[in-house]
């Protein structure tokens, strides 16, 4: 049995201040804006864990109090103004709210945490009002044994919600706000970042990468997947599926290990690779999203600083090592270029498409997000390769499909969301098994020699 109890944080002196969104903060937005209210939830970042043997509830609310003042990402809102513009508003004083869940025995407080971290992510922020961040806790036996957080992407990305987990965890074992932010150092607030992003460097910064992101745009094919033969079903669902492989995490880390290139590299090596395939192309383009943290200021930065980087690998049907190495150096020219004004870059290729200038095919998108923490725990179970279809989402116009690689214990899964006049369900399973496949192959060949 279980009761709830809304508790309210008051948090007061805190930084305050206002100016023009970052480039991060207003990509996100522009992409919530166009989702319906069902559909945003699911971009959530959301953070979940049991707490054994348990934490006073006192010393868990001041660790929330001190989150607020190091990092002024939680308490910003985002406010539309002209030509699509957002202005963030950075509140010193305010109220956090923070559900709690009173679990009796003999219920389990992390079943009950589960439900309640489910709830709490299901539901979607309006960052023009609220604070970007929802806090929900199981207690049971008067200490808390489960803690859920769930922030608006426009807030923080997974890097930066690891670093966010990461500092309550210090915060609740007794280091104080101000040692923390010293260890942190350095670590830009957003309002920084957007001051940097508004100097002569960082004007310049934002203008190579567009030129680099044009460039490219020209280069790359302008469409990889030949168009449905049959019309689209109007609304149809794009279905998610999820493959889940216990043997990948050791393969990717002995083909990266043996070719002397990230883990990262492996897996983007194999959606292009199987992206060509299916696509009847000799090449790959995908939308990399990249954490952007390669300024030393926005190295410890709690906010969202990933972006989109473009990536293009011609001869993707190759022999997987060289496709291999190939996709690494190819990918730092993506990661490089990654840190830009998406506004701006949107305004350009507009004006490029209404030229009748080709541009490359942008619907394919990769996102490695294993270095995030788990949001919601393995349910997975056991040594063998497994395939499921968990949920549908609704149509996604320009996309072909979205691949991203989960870290889990035990397994690295691989989830894609696909458009299903472009990839039904059998192409989908194809593309995923034929990930897991290139991988294995290429580390059983490596072991042999």
């Amino acid at each position: 049995m279980t009761t709830r109890q809304l508790l309210e944080i008051a948090f007061s002196s805190g930084r305050a201040g206002s100016g023009p969104a970052t480039w991060g903060q207003q990509a996100i937005w522009d992409v919530l804006s166009r989702l319906t209210p069902a559909d945003a939830p699911r971009y959530n970042i959301a953070a979940a864990a049991p707490l054994d043997p348990g934490l006073p509830l006192p010393a868990l609310l001041a660790g929330l109090e001190g989150l607020l003042h190091l990092h002024d990402s939680l308490h910003t809102r985002l406010v539309p103004g002209e030509a699509g513009r957002l202005h963030q508003v950075v509140d010193a004083e305010g109220r956090l709210e923070v559900e709690v869940r009173h679990c009796a025995e003999p219920a389990d407080p992390a079943e009950a945490g589960a439900r309640l971290h489910e709830e709490l992510a299901a539901l979607p922020f309006d960052t023009a009002t609220q604070w970007p961040i929802r806090v929900g806790v199981v207690e049971a036996g008067g200490s808390a044994r489960y803690v859920s957080l769930v922030l608006s992407h426009t807030a923080v990305d997974g890097t930066g919600m690891n670093r966010l987990v990461a500092d309550l965890t210090a915060l609740c074992q007794g280091t104080s706000p101000d040692e923390l932010a010293k260890i942190r150092e350095p670590a830009q607030q957003p309002l920084e970042e957007a001051e940097f992003q508004a100097s002569e460097r960082g004007r310049r910064r934002d203008e190579g990468a567009r030129k680099q992101f044009l460039r490219k745009l020209r280069l790359a094919p302008a469409r990889l997947f030949p168009p449905p033969g049959e019309p689209a079903t109007p609304g149809a669902r794009f279905p998610n599926a999820v493959l889940r492989s216990p043997a990948l995490p050791r393969a990717v880390d002995q083909v990266a290990a043996a070719h002397r290139v990230t883990s990262s590299s492996v897996l983007l090596a194999a959606t292009a690779a199987m992206t060509a395939r299916l696509s009847g192309s000799t090449e790959a383009v995908l939308n990399v999203v990249v954490n952007n943290r390669f300024l030393p200021e926005l190295t410890n930065a709690v906010s969202v600083v990933a972006g989109d980087g473009l990536f293009h690998l011609p001869d993707a049907t190759a022999e997987f090592r060289d496709v291999v190495r190939r996709t690494n150096a190819a990918a730092i020219g993506a990661y490089r270029h990654a840190y830009y004004d998406k506004l701006r870059l949107q305004a350009e290729i507009g004006r490029l498409a209404a030229e009748g200038v080709p541009l490359a095919d942008r619907s394919c998108i990769f996102n490695d997000t294993r270095e995030m923490v788990t949001a919601s725990p393995d349910t997975g179970t056991g040594e063998e390769t497994t395939l499921t279809w968990p949920v549908e989402f609704e149509p996604r116009p320009g996309l072909t499909y979205a691949l991203d690689a989960l870290q889990s214990p035990g397994a690295l899964s691989l989830t894609m969301t696909a458009d299903p006049a472009v990839l039904p369900r059998p192409a989908m399973e194809r593309f995923l098994y034929g990930i897991e496949e290139l991988i294995l192959t290429e580390a059983r060949t490596l072991e042999a020699t």
